[in-house]
């Protein structure tokens, strides 16, 4: 088996594909397994089901999100100027 002390997740692509691709998929793919802060019950315990399928282990919340984290950049700009315009709490 390789030595994948310095590439991580990455080290089943052996010699493939060069550093910079490694690194990208390695940063994004140890995001994405993390356990991520569930919306309903806050205990970081959401863990991904499948594309776009997020599921918390404790309340067993079944939600969308993004691909590869739970909630994007994108939604949360969203929420943002949702509260801006309704005067959120």
């Amino acid at each position: 088996m390789a030595r994948t002390k310095k590439v991580g997740i990455t080290g089943r692509f052996g010699a493939r594909y060069g550093r910079k691709a490694k690194r990208t998929v390695k940063s994004i793919e140890e995001n994405m397994k993390k356990k991520h802060v569930c919306p309903k019950c806050d205990r970081p315990a959401v863990k991904r089901q499948a594309v776009g399928i997020w599921k918390c282990s404790k309340c067993d919340t079944v939600f969308t999100g993004g691909a590869y984290v739970p909630q994007t950049p994108m939604l949360k700009t969203a929420n943002r100027n949702i509260k801006r315009v309704v005067g959120g709490d």
